[in-house]
């Protein structure tokens, strides 16, 4: 697979472990605001065109895991919304 079709995301569990993994690949780590409304709930801004990309979301579901989950699951909406060509979740 082609590097220029694959992209990696990630939430706010642990930023340095989708750095070091697309480091490896050597690729970007896919642009992304993951934040919060005033309200709680999760918000997922996609910073990057995703359409048809073969994306890969590293998100562990360590403490807090309600929290993390729901930032997973959010970001992966947010991912079909925009179109991605495929979306495998990795939850080290």
């Amino acid at each position: 697979m082609p590097h220029g079709s694959l992209m990696v995301f990630t939430g706010n569990a642990n930023p340095k472990l989708g750095a070091d993994v697309t480091r490896r690949l050597g690729i970007s780590l896919g642009s992304a605001t993951v934040g919060r409304f005033s309200d709680g709930e999760v918000n997922v801004e996609l910073l990057e065109n995703v359409r048809g990309k073969d994306v890969f979301v590293l998100q562990p579901t360590c403490s807090p895991t309600n929290d993390n989950l729901m930032e997973l699951l959010v970001l992966v909406d947010a991912l079909k919304r925009a179109s991605a060509g495929r979306i495998t979740a990795a939850i080290p």
